[in-house]
């Protein structure tokens, strides 16, 4: 089925142009930047294919053309209009002193504990942060069995890298309400400081997050690298 087969009140165009770019799914919305589907799928087909590959709108605006040319019915047209509305969007965000600036635990807790504390099983969480604290970029790195969540520097450092942070601050949530660290948290914390001293990007904090407004902040409670110099 193509988007021509469906009735015109459910096309991506003609929604949008009836409701507002507001009222319209990502899907339909990158189906519409795609324009045409191919033999096998249609646009917003392609669109699904896209978001499920990557995970989110905001590791696809990630994408390099060479990621976006690798998924089968993505050819250089429609790589390349992605690429140009992505960038585009990028370009109009705010600047530097527009951004929150996040230079105490209370502040990042306050920016990651709405995406877990409801959380059922442990989520890995990151803050990138640029020369003066103030955030890049958030997004949810990994997502674990309960009571397990297997955090590895590359998941991490990547991400840092991808969005050119001078620092990094992680969370992950306890589905049992206590924040208090586990043997295996200190020892994952540990293996990325060491890390982020070869790498060269600062891990300014590990929180975990408990139930109730409760967190455990690794640095504040001296168990990240030398505490005290420089700050939070």
């Amino acid at each position: 089925m193509t988007i021509l087969d469906l009735p015109p009140s459910e096309r991506p165009r003609e929604r949008l142009i009836e409701l507002g770019a507001s009222h319209l799914s990502s899907i339909e919305l990158i189906a519409i930047l795609l324009g045409f589907g191919t033999k096998e799928h249609s646009a917003l087909s392609l669109a699904s294919l896209l978001l499920a590959r990557f995970g989110s709108l905001e590791e696809l605006a990630q994408a390099s053309l060479q990621d976006l040319l690798a998924i089968k019915g993505i050819g250089t047209a429609k790589a390349v209009t992605l690429q140009a509305a992505f960038h585009l969007f990028k370009r109009i965000r705010p600047k530097g002193e527009d951004r929150l600036l996040i230079d105490t635990s209370e502040k990042a807790f306050a920016q990651i504990a709405p995406a877990l504390q409801e959380e059922k099983t442990e989520v890995l969480f990151g803050l990138f942060r640029d020369t003066r604290k103030k955030l890049l970029h958030k997004e949810v790195l990994g997502r674990g069995l309960l009571n397990q969540l297997l955090i590895h520097p590359r998941e991490v450092f990547c991400s840092a890298i991808r969005h050119r942070a001078h620092s990094v601050i992680i969370a992950h949530n306890h589905p049992s309400g206590d924040p208090r660290p586990s043997k295996d948290d200190r020892d994952v914390t540990d293996k990325l400081w060491k890390a982020s001293s070869i790498i060269g990007i600062e891990l300014a904090d590990h929180l975990i997050i408990g139930d109730r407004g409760r967190f455990f902040s690794f640095r504040e409670n001296g168990h990240l690298g030398v505490i005290g110099l420089g700050g939070y």
